[in-house]
């Protein structure tokens, strides 16, 4: 499903180049659940967000799903993304102006589901996260936990192949956590791709795979 080969990442400081991601190559077989650890500031972010096709200024090789990413332009790797990709943020990324009822309606406008029925998954999925008594409300009404399940409802909503998760229970208590974690093995058991980023080791077990980054460099799969 995936394919990186030599990806790297650098940003130019003060006439030189301070690598965020060095000599990354990695194969991510369909149906997978991975788990990226390491130190803060490792590159963990930063390759997540290469992988969901939200940065393309990087160096090297992408295939997704036989898609030479790093051959597409923006348009249409924004394009794939949608088509494939669910993303929990790290800082949620919902948007402001919009309900939670539209927030979560949002991934499925951009697929050919018709009214009906994304009323019926928005319902559904609104259930499932037990925020019905919040469906009205705009983001900045919410508590940073409330955002964050928002966050995970939209990225698993329109039940996309691949999820790609930055630290998605870090602003959630520990029962809300597990509910998510558990939610993400399920989907893993029917199939979807799963990629987190984790610094806590419980959850990272759900993984059936661990990879390391440190300094930018993969050191352990």
């Amino acid at each position: 499903m995936i394919h990186l080969r030599n990806v790297e990442k650098f940003f130019e400081v003060g006439g030189g180049k301070t690598y965020a991601l060095r000599r990354i190559n990695l194969d991510v077989r369909e149906g997978e659940f991975i788990t990226i650890m390491g130190p803060s500031g490792a590159g963990k972010s930063t390759l997540l967000s290469i992988l969901g096709m939200l940065d393309g200024a990087w160096a090297g090789e992408f295939d997704f799903f036989d898609q030479a990413v790093h051959k597409l332009n923006v348009k249409q790797r924004n394009e794939l993304h949608k088509k494939y990709i669910g993303f929990v943020f790290q800082s949620y990324h919902l948007i402001d102006s919009l309900t939670v009822y539209e927030n979560l309606d949002i991934p499925l406008s951009y697929r050919n589901i018709n009214r009906k029925e994304r009323e019926s998954m928005v319902a559904d999925t609104i259930d499932r996260f037990q925020i019905v008594g919040k469906k009205d409300l705009y983001p900045t009404q919410l508590s940073g936990g409330q955002q964050q399940l928002v966050a995970v409802a939209r990225a698993v909503i329109a039940k996309p192949r691949l999820i790609l998760a930055d630290e998605p229970t870090g602003n959630l208590h520990s029962g809300q956590g597990q509910e998510i974690m558990d939610l993400f093995k399920k989907l893993n058991g029917e199939g979807t791709s799963i990629i987190q980023v984790t610094h806590n080791e419980n959850w990272a077990a759900y993984g059936n795979r661990i990879i390391q980054v440190k300094d930018g460099w993969m050191v352990q799969s």
